[in-house]
């Protein structure tokens, strides 16, 4: 049976929330889909919080001696980022059917003799 009753958990930004609702209420999200979902949405607000740190912060900061690193929140934005971008995948929102293909095409640089 689709979760579509289900709420928008409360620890979800306000335009997080607003997706959550409008995804809830455009497609049919089974039970396995809305913990997708969940996950998304966090994936995305976490993005958020980090590059609000790095935007306030910079990319970099400084070591004890001296020296420059990234900031700790630059690895959180990768990884949200990238968290929320396969979720979004795997829950196939997109109304256009997928590619058939298995396998993304090759790089040129990767193909033989070219």
């Amino acid at each position: 049976m689709p979760a579509k009753t289900l709420k928008a958990p409360s620890h979800l930004t306000p335009e997080t929330a607003a997706w959550w609702r409008s995804v809830q209420e455009d497609y049919a999200i089974e039970p396995h889909h809305a913990k997708l979902l969940v996950l998304a949405c966090e994936a995305f607000d976490r993005c958020q919080q980090a590059r609000a740190l790095i935007d306030a912060h910079g990319p970099v900061v400084a070591t004890s001696d001296g020296g420059m690193k990234a900031h700790p929140a630059v690895a959180i934005e990768r990884d949200a980022r990238l968290a929320f971008a396969r979720l979004l995948r795997e829950l196939d929102l997109d109304t256009e059917p997928a590619a058939e293909r298995a396998r993304p095409p090759a790089l040129r640089s990767n193909t033989r003799g070219g």
